[in-house]
């Protein structure tokens, strides 16, 4: 059997598991062309890596983002485009982190373990198609660093 996904080090800094975790979700994608076995891989790849609470994407279908593949526990299945850190996110085209969940604005709460939310919006075509939605279970469990390698690692999936 091949082994896909080596988890890396839980010792390791958050920089180090990215850096290990990117080649193996290139490896993961590499020749297959179905957009939700590609993403599903990869979500699973990045919540057992990195350790979060739910990890997951949010597809664009009119004026709603609608639950995709995921990781962890059950979800909220629709969001309108402007609601909540995944709707702003849509909204505004731009990744969004919040370190504490309960000070924002309009928060859904999915699950009451939510303290913290990064989202990354995916382009294709210039408009947002997806986005990604991460929440931790602990405070300002995200930065500048999640940002950036989760914005590229969503770019090896990206529709072109």
């Amino acid at each position: 059997m091949t082994e896909y996904l080596t988890i890396p080090d839980t010792t390791a800094s958050k920089e180090e598991r990215y850096s290990q975790l990117f080649p193996q979700i290139e490896g993961l994608i590499m020749g297959e062309n179905d957009l939700i076995a590609n993403l599903s891989n990869c979500i699973a790849a990045i919540h057992l890596t990195m350790g979060f609470l739910w990890t997951g994407i949010y597809f664009v279908r009119g004026n709603e983002l609608v639950l995709g593949p995921f990781q962890g526990p059950v979800a909220c299945t629709r969001i309108r485009k402007g609601r909540g850190v995944c709707g702003k996110a849509w909204e505004q085209q731009k990744t969004i982190i919040v370190e504490d969940v309960s000070t924002f604005d309009d928060h859904i709460s999915c699950s009451s373990l939510s303290r913290s939310e990064i989202v990354v919006p995916v382009f294709g075509n210039g408009e947002v198609v997806w986005v990604l939605d991460i929440d931790g279970a602990e405070l300002a469990a995200f930065d500048g660093t999640d940002a950036e390698w989760l914005e590229k690692i969503m770019r090896l999936i990206e529709p072109r």
